[in-house]
């Protein structure tokens, strides 16, 4: 199946801004994560579709999944 995958902030760190990835039917934003040797624990924020889910949720063809490491501010 293919998703779109787009990554944010620090993540983003060596590698694209958006990409369209192949990945075997019943794969996670964790996998994708992995994938990209991106350590999960660097990820506080996962959306698939614009909506918030965790890292064991099933991606579906055509889906937009975005990686968003902990947001700072002050």
């Amino acid at each position: 199946m293919k998703i779109l995958v787009k990554v944010f902030a620090n993540l983003r760190d060596g590698r694209e801004k958006e990409q369209i990835m192949e990945l075997p039917e019943g794969s996670t934003p964790e996998d994708v994560a992995n994938s990209l040797s991106i350590p999960f624990e660097d990820v506080a924020i996962i959306m698939v579709n614009g909506r918030r889910v965790e890292g064991d949720t099933k991606l579906l063809e055509n889906d937009t999944l975005a990686l968003f490491p902990p947001v700072g501010g002050g």
